[in-house]
C-alpha cells in the first residue's frame, strides 16, 4: 500500500528537486501544493508533508492538516532536513523510523478580536525607525513586566532561531514554552522571558505609531493600552531531523 506525500513549497528548482526524490522511492505517491499563492490540498488522506523552504512551513500556520511534517531546507537549524537528505527522510517516513516534536501554531488576538496566526513569532515593532516606546508583558499568572524599546518579538521554539536570535534571545528547545525579546531596548541589561502560554502584551505609550507582525508578515497597527493575546490555537508534528539516521 502506497504512502501519500504533499510536497508544499513555492515553485523552483528546490521543490521540484524534493518532487523528483519523493516520485523516486517506491511506495510514496507525491502531491503538490503551494500554500502561500492559498493552495491548501493539504486532505485527510495525505500521510505527511514536506514542507520546502522557510516560506512554505510558515504559510502551513493556516492549512489544517493531521501528518507529520518534514521541513525542508527552512533555515531553523536542529528543525531542518537538508534538501540532499530527502531521500533519507523518504525512507524513514515508510519504514517509521522517526519522531516527531508537537510545535505551536500561536493565534493572535487584538482587543479580544481575531487578528491571524503565527508558527514563529509575533512582534510589536514602532513603524519609525529608532523610535521608542514601551511595551508591558505579563502572564496569566499575574506576573508582569514593562521595557523601554524598538519593539517587543514573541518567538516559539521554532522562531527562537530567527528574528528573536537577532535581537539577543535564547535558543529554545521544541516543547518549553515561547520566548519574549526586546527589540534594540533602552537600556544596559534587558531582560528577556520564556512564558508558558497565552502571554499578552501592549504598548504603553501613545508616542510613535506601532506595527503588529505575525511571522514577518504586517498585519495591521496597534494603538496604545490596547491588549493583545497570543495563545496556541493548535500544534502540528515536526519531524526531527535527528532522527532520520543520517544528517
Amino acid at each position: 500500500m502506497s504512502e501519500t506525500a504533499v510536497v508544499v513549497s513555492e515553485p523552483g528548482s528546490t521543490g521540484d528537486a524534493v518532487v523528483e526524490a519523493l516520485a523516486g522511492t517506491e511506495g510514496i505517491l507525491t502531491e503538490r501544493a503551494d500554500p502561500t499563492a492559498g493552495d491548501c490540498r493539504i486532505t485527510d488522506d495525505a500521510d505527511s508533508v514536506f514542507a520546502v523552504g522557510e516560506t512554505a512551513l510558515l504559510a502551513l500556520a493556516d492549512c489544517p492538516l493531521d501528518c507529520p511534517v518534514f521541513p525542508i531546507d527552512v533555515g531553523a537549524d536542529r528543525y531542518d532536513v537538508p534538501v540532499g537528505n530527502v531521500d533519507v527522510a523518504a525512507e524513514a517516513f515508510l519504514r517509521g523510523t522517526y519522531e516527531t516534536v508537537s510545535h505551536p501554531i500561536l493565534d493572535v488576538a487584538v482587543d479580544g478580536e481575531a487578528a491571524g496566526t503565527a508558527i514563529a513569532d509575533v512582534t510589536l515593532l514602532t513603524s519609525e525607525p529608532a523610535r521608542i516606546s514601551e511595551y508591558a508583558v505579563g502572564s496569566p499568572d499575574g506576573w508582569l513586566d514593562t521595557v523601554r524599546s524598538d519593539g517587543v518579538v514573541i518567538a516559539t521554539p521554532l522562531g527562537s532561531a530567527g528574528y528573536a536570535r537577532d535581537a539577543g534571545g535564547s535558543l529554545l528547545a521544541p516543547e518549553t514554552g515561547l520566548i519574549t525579546v526586546p527589540i534594540s531596548p533602552y537600556a544596559m541589561h534587558a531582560d528577556s522571558w520564556v512564558l508558558r502560554p497565552p502571554v499578552s502584551f501592549s504598548v504603553e505609550r501613545d508616542e510613535a505609531a506601532v506595527s503588529l507582525l505575525l511571522d514577518d508578515e504586517s498585519v495591521r497597527s496597534v494603538p496604545a493600552y490596547t491588549p493583545i493575546d497570543v495563545s496556541i490555537g493548535r500544534e502540528i508534528s515536526l519531524v526531527r531531523p535527528q532522527t532520520l539516521g543520517d544528517g
